[in-house]
């Protein structure tokens, strides 16, 4: 859930989901400047590459923001979340919406994503990576993922970044789709196991 300078997200301060058990719910977004939950149609087209592989999915939801990629996983059938939110009162809304459509499966941590990584590792099946537009962040976490042990065999990896911007990420991270929205790149990888370059 990237950070960028600009307007509030939706009508209202308040985004949907759109698909699974929690279809059409509305989650309240906290009044901070330059949040900006990933948008709607980036996210059914996400989902839609995500269909074979979402059920059951243990996920991590880095720079997680709203959670709305991480509670749509959760509606649409993963096992469980774990959701890393460096902002206090973000995370709170966040656990606050988790109460509020009575969630199961997640779990909001308040911290920065690379001191959580620094952490007890965990596999997980599917991570979320999109930090703060201006950050920077994309390598460092990248390569903490990797290396650290964080992802499962064949893991798949989101990522989201400004269009144009080169990534360093692992080389063993294998582009499997892709897309534009506006002045965003969004992108599937999935991770080959013993091939890190």
């Amino acid at each position: 859930m990237a950070r960028i300078s600009g307007g509030r997200p939706g009508v209202g301060g308040r985004i949907r989901i759109i698909g699974g058990s929690l279809r059409n719910s509305r989650l309240t977004v906290a009044d901070q400047p330059g949040l900006r939950p990933t948008a709607e149609r980036v996210r059914e087209t996400l989902f839609n590459w995500l269909a074979p592989r979402i059920v059951g999915a243990r996920c991590l939801d880095l720079c997680a923001g709203t959670g709305a990629l991480g509670i749509e996983a959760i509606s649409r059938g993963a096992a469980t979340v774990q959701f890393v939110e460096r902002n206090a009162r973000v995370a709170q809304a966040l656990r606050d919406n988790l109460e509020r459509l009575k969630v199961l499966g997640g779990e909001v941590t308040s911290m920065e994503a690379e001191a959580f990584l620094r952490a007890s590792v965990r596999s997980y099946d599917l991570v979320f990576l999109d930090p703060p537009f201006a950050s920077g962040l994309w390598a460092p976490l990248a390569w903490q993922l990797e290396r650290q042990g964080w992802l499962g065999p064949r893991a798949l990896i989101y990522v989201e970044s400004p269009w144009g911007q080169q990534l360093d990420l692992p080389a063993n991270w294998q582009l499997q789709r892709d897309g534009r929205a506006g002045e965003v790149r969004y992108a599937l990888y999935r991770r080959e196991a013993g091939e890190e370059g």
